[in-house]
């Protein structure tokens, strides 16, 4: 089968497009012919080999040599144990809780990373959702305690987390403002955006708005500057960003939560079926629409994550297997 390779953390340079042996599946795993992957952040930090949690299982060297979480496709084989699908059952799930491996034609994965996917639903939208709305759900809803009325805030609006946050803290009735680059802005006020902020000429930490939840995808204002723009009541969460933001909100959120009335703190990502079921959802009644910028065919994803690297696009990037 064909796949994109790479054995040592870099630029996506290191990216081979190559044929390598097709897996087979364990007793408990599901093999699917990958119809379309998308790109997350984990997948550029997995590659580059930063932060340093990543590297957890690949000091050194990269554990997982296919990367791709988000995969959508149809079941080929299944392992002895495997109760929940059957060859030809259309699925979709994220991988990164498990082998990776979705940026190639084949991949196994557990039984219970993956969820049915309903026939009206395009191998597409299916392949977008898993990771990146997933943790828009859970920062806004779980962490962040998401109520009807809430101001709400998302720094790095433009991204496929950000995008996903958007449209499901519209649906859950909140006032959303949007954050990032200027050239992005018209694209999340079409997508439900209250208000946008150019984050190069207005910082939302200093404008003297309050929120009652800020959902930080990006990490680019400190802790402290974050704490400023909240509520007396609100709630920061930090779904990503460089490590040394990402630290800080571990060392400091916990003492600002406990000697305060705001609340801040670190999304830890839970890849979910039940929440991944839920978004489907949403999606097939018109709540939630996946945001796609560009769409790549697998040799491309060199190209792609090129492309990811530079920030300037809006939603997520598609890799198309078939």
């Amino acid at each position: 089968m064909k796949a994109i390779i790479y054995h040592r953390y870099g630029t996506a340079d290191e990216l081979n497009f190559k044929e390598v042996e097709k897996p087979i599946p364990k007793d408990d795993e599901v093999l699917i012919n990958v119809h379309t992957a998308s790109i997350n952040s984990w997948d550029w930090d997995l590659l580059r080999g930063s932060p340093l949690l990543v590297r957890i299982g690949g000091l050194r060297k990269p554990k997982f040599n296919i990367l791709g979480a988000d995969i959508a496709g149809r079941v080929e084989a299944v392992g002895r144990k495997v109760r929940q699908f059957v060859p030809g059952d259309e699925v979709f799930g994220d991988l990164s809780g498990c082998n990776w491996g979705g940026f190639a034609e084949y991949v196994c994965a557990s039984e219970k990373a993956l969820s049915l996917k309903p026939t009206h639903i395009s191998f597409e939208d299916a392949a977008a959702m898993p990771q990146a709305a997933v943790l828009a759900l859970q920062g806004l809803r779980d962490k962040g305690l998401i109520r009807k009325g809430h101001k709400v805030l998302v720094n790095g609006a433009g991204r496929g987390v950000g995008t996903f946050a958007i449209q499901l803290a519209k649906y859950f009735g909140a006032e959303v403002t949007g954050v990032d680059s200027l050239g992005k802005l018209a694209d999340l006020q079409s997508i439900g955006a209250d208000h946008v902020i150019d984050y190069a000429q207005d910082d939302f930490t200093a404008n003297g708005q309050r929120y009652d939840l800020i959902l930080d995808i990006v990490g680019t204002r400190s802790i402290l500057d974050c704490k400023r723009a909240l509520n007396p009541k609100g709630q920061y969460v930090m779904v990503g960003g460089p490590m040394y933001r990402i630290l800080q909100v571990m060392l400091v959120g916990p003492l600002i939560s406990m000697f305060g009335t705001k609340k801040m703190g670190l999304l830890l990502h839970k890849p979910n079926k039940k929440d991944q079921n839920e978004l489907m959802e949403l999606r097939a009644a018109g709540n939630i629409v996946p945001v796609m910028d560009r769409h790549y065919p697998l040799g491309d994803v060199a190209q792609a994550l090129h492309y990811f690297g530079e920030g300037r696009h809006v939603g997520k990037i598609m890799i198309h297997v078939k």
